[in-house]
């Protein structure tokens, strides 16, 4: 291995993590570190001091002129639009801040800020990228970036979900849904969901989900019923895994991933569900489990 491709390899998942965050998706993130590589090999690296501040300031210029061209492809989407689930290494879940900045709702939150404001928010408050540097990688004044910053983390905090960061009682509540589901307990599942539940949903058009978000207890309830009795899940596979930082489980048909779920659990009741079953959308959950 040649020593560019080590120095490139030694910060390949740092870069694979900032370009997650900004993006929300497996593979629009993996393009953007695969352009950052050409442009590493290509580039006249002799006047580079710090290579990983060079790596990582090409890969969010990369992610931030993708993430204005994703925007524009969204408009069309089918169904609401989810960012693509991803296996995590337990690790991940141990660093409560870490854990929250790659979290499904919290990823969908970023969405709702403006390209520059979330580039910003990923390097500074995840990453701790100093302002100067930031100012450099969006090519602005520094004043500009600490402005933008004030915007994001304002926007962040007055959307950021509550949910209870205890892995055992994620755990135990995910298992007790699947319970209730497949025993058909419609009891149960009430007791289990918050009032105020809301299930989102991700097909794209192309796989078994709801094409609208769903509201309140008893409507998410009996849509979960109803499926485990229509045995629109016969066949598939169950596993429990780490997806986005919390304890999860996915579906597989065979060896590809048919579904991906999380549930946001606060005061030990599900306020919140997120599937993805776009099967365009779940290459994130095969292969090894990422440490972002």
């Amino acid at each position: 291995m040649s020593r560019v491709s080590e120095v490139f390899g030694e910060h390949r998942g740092v870069l694979f993590s900032v370009a997650y965050r900004m993006l929300g998706s497996v593979a629009d993130a993996e393009d953007a570190v695969q352009d950052a590589w050409l442009r590493w090999s290509a580039d006249d690296r002799s006047g580079v001091a710090d290579p990983k501040a060079y790596l990582i300031r090409t890969v969010s210029r990369l992610a931030l002129n993708r993430l204005h061209s994703a925007r524009a492809r969204r408009e069309s989407y089918v169904g609401p639009w989810l960012p693509e689930p991803l296996l995590t290494s337990p690790d991940v879940a141990e660093d409560v801040e870490r854990a929250e900045s790659v979290s499904l709702a919290m990823l969908v939150v970023l969405e709702t800020l403006s390209p520059a404001e979330r580039a910003v928010f990923v390097l500074r408050e995840v990453f701790g990228t100093p302002y100067a540097e930031i100012a450099a990688t969006l090519d602005c004044g520094e004043a500009a970036v600490r402005q933008l910053a004030h915007r994001a983390r304002e926007h962040v905090r007055e959307r950021r979900p509550r949910y209870d960061t205890d892995r055992r009682t994620r755990e135990e509540a995910t298992r007790r849904f699947l319970a209730a589901c497949v025993g058909g307990d419609l009891g149960a599942l009430m007791r289990l969901l918050a009032p105020d539940v809301v299930l989102h949903s991700d097909a794209g058009g192309k796989g078994k989900a709801p094409r609208r978000n769903v509201y309140g207890a008893d409507k998410v309830a009996r849509f979960f019923i109803a499926v485990a009795g229509r045995g629109d899940v016969a066949g598939l596979s169950l596993r429990f895994a780490d997806v986005n930082g919390v304890p999860g489980f996915v579906l597989d048909s065979g060896d590809a991933p048919d579904g991906g779920f999380v549930l946001d659990v606060t005061d030990g009741l599900v306020t919140a569900i997120w599937i993805a079953r776009n099967p365009d959308k779940l290459t994130g959950l095969t292969g090894e489990a990422r440490t972002l």
